[in-house]
């Protein structure tokens, strides 16, 4: 089979869905690869790589489309891009389907099967292919760097001659996999780390990170769903808010990471909070590109509101680009391995990997989740 790997055109994107090093494994076992010049040259994997490594270098990115049987990107094409694929070929990346209704349409009217890396079930053989895990880990890293890079004080106890320099106190919402590295991060440089979530089985993890846990007490069981919240009543988002209120008046640093599947993320921060933080105090929203848990953030802007940093860098990762470049490249390239073989795709439907992550087949959209939530936009 023939698989292609474009360029990313999506704005701030500076990762490539295939490295050199993938390549070789793909073409060991069979496959031919094509990639589209200098699509790997924002993460630092040259042309001259990629031939070495047994791929073809295209500088036509119609050609590059309408050859492959496979196309394997990190974002979703756009309508435009997916129209010049040939019918009936095999789309894996990113899509977040149910964000995409016109893509959608286009890869039904095309008969193109497409997998979306988003959707792969996070159980524990899924691990190696689980791109949201790798791509966030890397997030919430990079965010506390940034954080920190933006605050005018430094993170670790200091003593010193002239006086002795208190650490610097870090309020992370959200204790999932980006949470959690974000955790790690700030205890490394020093901080006093402090974590509220929804989720009160996170409490533990929190802990062994050497972080904080501030529970909200609450009688009510809060569902998730592929490691994220699903459904938090108002009451309790009121009493968590409220228990937020006392702790972020004290923050020098505040990261959120909170998300919805599904649903645009929740305002954690309001208005308030901000103007009660401490002047030149830092707030790094990961969930802007969702529509933000602060009120204030704005998508890919840093901007100072009421003397508060507010960052809203939508793509974490790709400021990681070599790094995540390689994890993801690792995540798609075994979720290939697994559905196909270079002879063809299997097509085991009902297996929970394939059926979990295949978004439209055949000319009809049979991922169910997706389904429901683009009837619901159209009723």
């Amino acid at each position: 089979m023939k698989i292609s790997i474009p360029k990313e055109t999506k704005l701030f994107e500076n990762r490539v869905a295939i490295t050199p090093d993938v390549v070789k494994t793909l073409t060991k076992v069979g496959f031919t690869c094509f990639v589209e010049k200098n699509a790997g040259v924002n993460s630092n994997f040259l042309d001259e790589s990629y031939s070495q490594a047994g791929a073809t270098i295209v500088a036509d990115p119609v050609q590059l489309y309408g050859q492959a049987d496979v196309v394997l990107k990190v974002n979703a094409p756009t309508p435009a891009e997916a129209r010049l694929m040939k019918d009936g070929a095999i789309l894996i990346s990113f899509l977040y389907a149910y964000t995409v209704p016109d893509l959608v349409q286009v890869l039904r009217e095309k008969q193109i099967s497409a997998f979306s890396m988003d959707a792969v079930p996070r159980i524990s053989r899924a691990q190696k292919m689980d791109a949201l895990s790798s791509q966030a880990n890397l997030g919430g890293y990079k965010a506390v760097l940034l954080g920190a890079n933006a605050l005018g004080k430094i993170f670790p106890l200091m003593m010193t001659a002239a006086g002795t320099i208190t650490p610097a106190k870090v309020l992370i919402f959200g204790a999932g996999v980006a949470g959690l590295q974000a955790i790690a991060t700030a205890r490394r440089l020093g901080a006093v780390v402090e974590v509220t979530d929804v989720r009160p089985e996170t409490k533990e993890q929190v802990e062994s990170l050497g972080g904080r846990f501030l529970e909200v007490k609450s009688d009510e069981g809060v569902k998730t769903e592929g490691g994220y919240a699903k459904e938090v009543s108002a009451e309790y988002l009121q009493k968590q808010q409220e228990l937020i209120k006392s702790r972020i008046v004290d923050a020098d640093l505040v990261i959120t990471t909170a998300l919805v599947i599904g649903k645009k993320a929740p305002v954690l921060v309001t208005e308030e909070m901000v103007r009660s933080m401490k002047p030149g105090s830092v707030i790094v929203d990961m969930a802007v590109e969702s529509g933000g848990n602060c009120a204030l953030s704005e998508i890919n802007e840093t901007v100072v509101k009421h003397h508060v940093t507010i960052i809203g860098e939508s793509n974490l990762p790709a400021l990681l680009p070599v790094n995540a470049s390689e994890l993801y490249a690792r995540n798609i390239s075994t979720l290939l391995l697994h559905l196909a073989t270079k002879d063809g795709f299997k097509w085991e439907i009902d297996e929970e990997i394939t059926k979990g992550s295949l978004i439209t087949h055949q000319g009809q959209l049979v991922h169910g989740f997706t389904k429901n939530i683009l009837e619901k936009a159209t009723a």
